[in-house]
């Protein structure tokens, strides 16, 4: 028997180029809830605005849930790269997974893969936005999403909202 291989992503490449927006969702392998620390959200929002800016790109909304993570990414340039952007973050922010799991009890990493969907021109991103934000009302955790701390955007003030 072969070896097994990562699945290759579903999308050509050349869709994740240029002044576009993507909505991501990435998991927590065996959705272990880590990601409603305060200590992990700071760390990784710290992470994901190096990446965001390494890549030229803008976070409409990011929002940790206890398992998984919602982002929704700009592309801010013709050279941006959105989906190197998310292997790159995943991959900086499961380094800092690996360094943490040598102190916790809980391990943690990522899914090998993500879902995204490429918005189209005519898709309201604020529609988008709005539809993550209330993630956590959907989930029982809060009952304005307002209330929910573990959210953030480069671009929003949500308290304008």
């Amino acid at each position: 028997m072969g070896a097994i291989r990562e699945q290759i992503h579903r999308f050509s490449p050349t869709l994740y180029l240029g002044q576009i927006a993507i909505s991501f969702t990435a998991r927590i392998k065996g959705k272990i809830p880590i990601l409603n620390d305060i200590e992990v959200f700071d760390a990784l929002t710290k992470i994901l605005i190096e990446t965001l800016n390494r890549w030229y790109c803008d976070a409409h909304v990011f929002l940790f849930m206890p398992d998984h993570c919602h982002l929704l990414i700009q592309g801010k340039r013709d050279e941006s790269n959105l989906l190197s952007f998310m292997k790159d973050f995943k991959q900086r922010s499961g380094y800092w997974f690996s360094q943490r799991n040598l102190k916790a009890a809980t391990t943690a990493k990522w899914q090998k893969d993500f879902y995204d969907h490429i918005l189209r021109k005519d898709e309201d991103v604020k529609i988008q936005v709005t539809y993550i934000l209330k993630n956590p009302i959907r989930r029982g955790l809060v009952n304005d999403w307002k209330e929910y701390p573990l959210k953030g955007s480069t671009i929003y003030s949500f308290d304008e909202w």
